[in-house]
């Protein structure tokens, strides 16, 4: 399965692009802003596209061409404006999700936020990103698509445990990068988290038994 990686230059990005390069079942396009991403990507051995989330439906289904399924974990990051998270997490991703339509894939996992769906428990000073990601997330799962959404807590640069807590409604927690890069990829072609939104912290199942088992 050749999976194209959406935000690839991103921490978690990194993550899964290095997870599924060295990986015997998977083969990886990475999406990437830059030349110089570009550049270092394709000097690790990995295939990598440049193409930005701001461009037409059209120019991002050249980037979607000949992939089976597409991870989208891109973001504006917290350093641009609110126009960004609106034009990078809400549009970026529905264009990206359009694309993938039209190009024939039918598998796409998102990454997205801890209780994105569910407004209440939304943080306060950064709810134009909830917005975004509420939103993004409801359009996936009207797509017709085959989708997983996947919504960790808060992002650790430490090691991963290879243990984590999946549930419709966690309640607020961390989770290392690598945990949720692992999660992603144990989940492309896990049936039984087809069609399915999760949280997602640190706990004390491995991810291929939380995954594996979990019942919304």
């Amino acid at each position: 399965m050749k999976v194209l990686v959406v935000g690839a230059n991103g921490q978690i990005g990194q993550q899964l692009v290095m997870l599924l390069q060295a990986s015997h079942v998977y083969s990886v396009r990475a999406l990437v802003r830059t030349e110089g991403q570009l550049k270092a990507f394709e000097q690790s051995g990995v295939e990598a596209v440049m193409g930005n989330l701001e461009e037409t439906v059209e120019q991002l289904e050249s980037v979607v061409r000949d992939c089976e399924a597409v991870i989208f974990t891109a973001g504006s990051g917290g350093k641009t404006g609110y126009d960004k998270t609106l034009l990078i997490d809400l549009d970026g991703a529905v264009k990206m999700i359009e694309a993938s339509k039209n190009m024939g894939i039918k598998r796409f996992v998102m990454v997205s936020a801890l209780q994105a769906h569910n407004r209440k428990n939304w943080n306060e000073q950064l709810k134009p990103y909830y917005v975004a990601k509420h939103y993004a997330d409801r359009i996936l799962m009207e797509s017709g698509l085959t989708y997983t959404i996947i919504r960790p807590g808060g992002l650790l640069n430490e090691d991963g445990t290879g243990k984590v807590t999946i549930g419709e409604n966690l309640e607020r927690g961390m989770i290392p990068r690598e945990d949720v890069a692992k999660t992603v990829i144990a989940s492309l072609q896990e049936s039984n988290v087809f069609n399915k939104a999760f949280d997602i912290v640190s706990g004390e199942t491995t991810i291929a038994e939380a995954v594996g088992d979990y019942k919304d």
